[in-house]
């Protein structure tokens, strides 16, 4: 009997840690020309707080949507809505525009001196720098 709830408990435990393995390394990036950015930085600027910069999210579908909105302002995808919600509806601002993936998000970042976006510390080339890594 004892036995049965250790392998249960190590078998929950590898279920668990699963997800965390398969997390992406997840870096901030920018068009050269932008010097780094603070956590708070990104997190204002993704949440209609800040104008300083043109801000390019990923897809909602993508895994890296909610990973990078968790690690970087603290908040889940429906909080994110919420907050972009009223946003848009009192005037004040437009969410990022929402690319299909990595590759879209790098080559607009790339091409707007004031871009900043994210994507998997992998995909960084020499046309973006990473500004900011997300753990």
């Amino acid at each position: 009997m004892k036995h049965r709830h250790l392998l249960a408990l190590a078998l929950a435990a590898g279920v668990l840690a699963a997800p965390l393995a398969q997390a992406a390394d997840l870096v901030v990036i920018a068009n050269p020309a932008v010097g780094p950015l603070t956590k708070d930085q990104v997190a204002d600027l993704f949440l209609g707080k800040s104008q300083a910069f043109t801000p390019f999210d990923q897809a909602e579908a993508s895994p890296l949507y909610a990973e990078f909105y968790k690690k970087a302002t603290g908040r889940d995808a429906a909080q994110v809505k919420s907050t972009w919600s009223r946003i848009v509806f009192s005037g004040k601002g437009q969410p990022p525009k929402q690319l299909p993936d990595s590759a879209a998000v790098k080559k607009a970042v790339a091409a707007d001196p004031k871009g900043v976006g994210y994507i998997e510390k992998s995909a960084v080339d020499g046309t973006v720098k990473a500004v900011l890594a997300l753990d």
